[in-house]
């Protein structure tokens, strides 16, 4: 499935680079969404990218990850795992930009696209089951995955309080706060699996 989701997202997202009119059509504008009832946008702003360097870094960490996380839900859900996992993904483009929905409902200007708040949920889903798993940070330095978890959502918080880039940091933090709770959601047992796994540390 984690192929599927890129194959689509690259597809889509190569679309746009050559058409203006589907990536206005199609980008998050809450304004739009809410003021002029265009709730598609929720879901597909999160199958476009603003340029190749942005699809490659968001497909690549979908790759990495998207990979485990389908074995993870596999192996605790059996048949619905494939399933959940889709349902993880699709849920995650809406919730992770739930705060900008608000945020930004007034301002007309305000676009965004890109998979980041959907792929950060398959990051910290993989976390949630395996948290003492290393994480390559810039593919060379290993950290484990529940320390760089928290430096995540500490930098992530930091910076969409600063707000003094481009980037849709609240959209990772709601991303990534979602995908580590679904686990959770679907089957409260999963708790304890956490707790064994971080206990090892």
């Amino acid at each position: 499935m984690t192929l599927i989701i890129i194959a689509i997202t690259a597809l889509v997202s190569i679309a746009a680079f050559k058409n203006d009119k589907l990536l206005y059509k199609y980008q998050f504008n809450a304004y739009q969404v809410l003021k002029r009832n265009q709730w598609y946008r929720m879901i597909t702003y999160g199958f476009i990218h603003a340029n190749w360097d942005h699809l490659l870094v968001n497909m690549i960490v979908l790759y990495f990850f998207g990979d485990s996380l389908e074995y993870y839900f596999s192996d605790y859900f059996d048949s619905l795992g494939i399933f959940y996992f889709v349902i993880l993904y699709l849920s995650a483009i809406v919730i992770s930009t739930l705060v900008d929905l608000r945020k930004h409902r007034e301002h007309y200007h305000y676009n965004a696209v890109g998979a980041s708040g959907a792929t950060s949920a398959v990051v910290f889903a993989t976390i949630f089951f395996a948290p003492l798993n290393s994480i390559y940070l810039f593919f060379v330095i290993p950290i484990p995955g529940i320390i760089f978890a928290t430096a995540y959502l500490y930098y992530s918080y930091y910076m969409s309080k600063k707000n003094v880039d481009n980037i849709g940091h609240s959209a990772h933090l709601s991303g990534a706060l979602f995908g580590f709770l679904f686990p959770m959601i679907i089957k409260p047992q999963l708790f304890s699996v956490f707790l064994h796994e971080i206990l090892k540390f």
